[in-house]
C-alpha cells in the first residue's frame, strides 16, 4: 500500500519562508512525475508546480521565482520551499505522484491528504 504524507505546513508571517515536504512510503519501485497543488479558500485547486522524475520543474505563474521543487530520490521525498509567502498564498497543499510499486506494474497516481498552510500577521 503506497501513501504520500506531507508535513511542514503551519502559520507564517508575510515575507516568511515554509518548506513543505512529500514522503512517499510502502511498496515503492519508481515515482514518476510529483506535483504540488493548493486548494484555496473559495476557489479550485490550482497546480502549484510539478517536478518529472528526471528533476525537471515548472510553476505556475503566481509561485514563480518564490517557490522552489525539489526531490531526494533515495529518500522518496519532494520538496517545496515557500519564500517571500504572502496571504493569498493561504491554501492547502497536497501532493500528487503517478508510482509504480515493481517494475512490472503501470503507475497509479496518488494524492496525499494535505497540510494546511496560512499566512497571516
Amino acid at each position: 500500500q503506497v501513501q504520500l504524507v506531507e508535513s511542514g505546513g503551519g502559520l507564517v508571517q508575510p515575507g516568511g519562508s515554509l518548506r513543505l515536504s512529500c514522503t512517499a512510503s510502502g511498496s515503492i519501485f519508481r515515482i514518476y512525475d510529483t506535483g504540488w497543488y493548493r486548494w484555496l479558500p473559495g476557489k479550485q485547486r490550482e497546480l502549484v508546480g510539478s517536478i518529472t522524475s528526471g528533476g525537471s520543474t515548472k510553476y505556475g505563474d503566481s509561485v514563480k521565482g518564490r517557490f522552489t521543487i525539489s526531490r531526494d530520490n533515495a529518500e522518496n521525498t519532494v520538496y517545496l520551499q515557500m519564500n517571500n509567502l504572502r496571504p493569498e498564498d493561504t491554501a492547502v497543499y497536497s501532493c500528487n505522484a503517478d508510482i509504480s510499486a515493481t517494475i512490472m506494474d503501470v503507475p497509479r497516481n496518488y494524492w496525499g491528504r494535505g497540510t494546511q498552510v496560512t499566512v497571516s500577521s
